[in-house]
């Protein structure tokens, strides 16, 4: 069984003990800073443990408006669930679609938001159960349901941690547009430095197979955020650790033939320039990379940064350092050009923030949207943030909230 909030956090304390000593609270941002905007903040859900504890995850928003995600503890086996928040009017109401039992079937989902398949089901990953990681399909009963609390049925279609395989699934999956499935593998692969992993469906059976192994040198190691596409089908992400200064590298995965080659499009240096991506990239139509690092910076509390292709390499530019400890854990949402996240920590209460990143024409203009106080409105959030076509922000809170298990929270400008 799962130990809630156990195995799942040795990373993040891994990471904070590399800083011995924060630097002063001054900051150094590519254009202008903005405080926190006149904006209306919501608690839209607090977890009670029965319907789930420690949401790491973001949310993940379907056409219909519906909220979908995961908890990593709680629900009525403590393994974690999955869950879905409709809008009735001016409330939201909250499904239970699945507990995980720990066993078989899963343990204890990590950072990654679902993925909303093509046919409307849910995938996602477990960091536990199985052997050491599950990946699941959920989806609703296909006759109708006479309860009013319909739980969905778990598929799981694939088992993490047999030989030749890597473990640890803690970020997720995202689909390719063929509808194949992509992720990482915190640990395992040939060198037990994490792998990239594919999953292709051939009738009903998933089949999985390591695109790329780290060995936790100058390709990097660790790798905790899942990866993002291109246009063409090339898989970027970044790792956590390894590279030349030990502090994480961005990397790229293009396909030759039935082989993927890695190329390493950034090493951190461990300076102002940031470190330990926890968090993955999000890429533009134009193939610029956005991340977020979790420590480092001038303050070292993280950083923003973009990379930019120019004749066959990338361009490093820094966007934004944040000014507290503890800078966004999960990969960053870009919406109509804008690039939104959260912290993990810092904020005006170090309990977390969020935050937006506008380009102004000869920069970019950071925005605090919001500062969490560590009360009932939540505090320290792991997960992305999601955005409706309103502009409303959608996000998660591992901790806080009217019972300390999280919260889902809702921020419309």
């Amino acid at each position: 069984m799962l130990q809630p909030k156990s195995s799942c956090l040795n990373l993040t304390r891994r990471l904070m003990g590399v800083c011995f000593a924060l630097v002063a609270a001054s900051f150094f941002l590519a254009g202008t800073s903005h405080p926190a905007q006149c904006q209306s903040f919501s608690v839209i859900h607090n977890f009670t443990g029965n319907d789930g504890s420690s949401p790491y995850a973001g949310p993940t928003l379907d056409r219909n408006g519906h909220v979908y995600g995961t908890t990593y503890a709680g629900g009525t086996q403590g393994a974690g669930s999955v869950y879905k928040l409709s809008l009735h009017g001016s409330s939201w109401l909250l499904s239970p679609l699945y507990s995980f039992s720990g066993e078989a079937d899963g343990a204890g989902p990590g950072f990654g938001a679902l993925a909303i398949g093509p046919d409307g089901t849910l995938f996602g990953t477990t960091e536990g159960g199985g052997i050491f990681g599950v990946a699941f399909n959920l989806g609703p009963r296909p006759t109708a349901c006479a309860s009013l609390l319909c739980p969905w049925i778990d598929n799981v279609i694939h088992t993490f941690g047999r030989s030749g395989d890597g473990s640890q699934p803690v970020n997720g999956v995202v689909f390719d547009s063929a509808g194949n499935l992509y992720g990482t593998l915190n640990i395992g692969g040939a060198g037990n430095n994490g792998a990239v992993f594919e999953m292709t469906k051939s009738g009903q059976t998933w089949n999985e197979s390591l695109l790329y192994s780290f060995t936790g040198g100058n390709d990097g190691g660790t790798p905790v955020a899942s990866v993002s596409l291109d246009a063409a089908g090339n898989l970027y992400g970044t790792t956590s650790f390894g590279g030349a200064n030990g502090v994480g590298v961005v990397y790229k995965l293009t396909r030759s033939g039935s082989s993927w080659t890695e190329t390493v499009l950034y090493t951190f240096q461990g300076g102002n320039d940031g470190q330990h991506p926890v968090a993955g990239v999000t890429v533009d139509q134009a193939g610029n990379l956005y991340g977020a690092t979790f420590l480092g910076g001038a303050n070292n509390g993280g950083t923003l940064y973009k990379l930019s292709p120019s004749g066959g390499s990338y361009t490093f530019t820094l966007l934004y350092s944040f000014p507290g400890f503890g800078g966004p854990y999960s990969t960053l949402t870009l919406a109509n050009g804008t690039l939104y996240g959260a912290t993990n920590r810092d904020g005006t209460f170090n309990d977390g923030s969020v935050f937006k990143l506008t380009p102004n024409g000869s920069g970019w203009t950071f925005t605090d949207l919001y500062d969490f106080t560590g009360s009932n409105d939540g505090n320290v959030p792991y997960g992305g943030v999601a955005v409706d076509a309103e502009g409303d922000v959608f996000g998660t809170t591992s901790e806080g909230g009217s019972n300390n298990d999280g919260v889902v929270w809702e921020i419309t400008p």
